[in-house]
């Protein structure tokens, strides 16, 4: 099985967002100027469903 966190965190810099600190368990919080909210991003992504939908908590279109 895939895992997509490295490619989501590169998308998710790439479109300024940034890490803000670690979070419960293996989780980090980012925020989104786009947005203007904070949203958490797992270390191990392995569904391209809740990829897409942190992307979304980003402002940003689906990419997987």
């Amino acid at each position: 099985m895939a895992d997509y966190t490295p490619k989501l965190k590169k998308l998710l810099r790439k479109a300024g967002c940034n890490f803000e600190r670690k979070g419960k368990g293996d989780h980090e919080i980012w925020y989104s100027p786009k947005t203007g909210i904070r949203f958490p991003v797992d270390s191990k992504k392995k569904s391209r469903h809740t990829a897409n939908g942190v992307l979304k908590q980003a402002g940003l279109p689906k990419n997987f």
